[in-house]
């Protein structure tokens, strides 16, 4: 069984869902474990291919999406969400190694990604993120 598309303990009835995508397996399994143990139904996956797949599988609420991905990067991930969701699509988290206050408004505005976090990601600015996510 893989740990990153399937829990070990099933996660709280009416958790948010989250699945992350970076194509560093040691920082998705990271992220997955930390969202679990605070009560998120969270699953990761490799690759921008895995997470296109899963949105049908997994109907996530929560994307959180590495940028530079060898195989796709983040933004064909958003690009390709936004296109087959519409207004039904989860909300998209970019995460990056570099970031900028300037860059988050840029790309939250053209490019589709409600927020713009750096890796490692803070948990202090991440939850608050997720627990807004989960009162909408």
């Amino acid at each position: 069984m893989d740990p990153l598309t399937h829990p070990a303990v099933a996660p709280p009835a009416g958790s948010l869902r989250v699945f992350v995508v970076d194509d560093d397996p040691d920082s998705v399994l990271m992220l997955v474990l930390l969202l679990r143990h605070a009560g998120y139904d969270a699953q990761g996956g490799c690759s921008g291919k895995q997470a296109l797949d899963v949105l049908v599988k997994f109907d996530p609420d929560v994307l959180i999406c590495d940028i530079a991905m060898p195989d796709m990067s983040g933004w064909d991930v958003a690009t390709e969400v936004r296109q087959r969701m519409g207004e039904k699509r989860p909300l998209l988290i970019a995460i990056s190694g570099q970031y900028t206050k300037k860059r988050d408004k840029e790309l939250g505005r053209f490019k589709g990604f409600h927020h713009y976090l750096t890796k490692p990601c803070d948990l202090n600015v991440l939850f608050p993120i997720l627990e807004k996510a989960k009162q909408a």
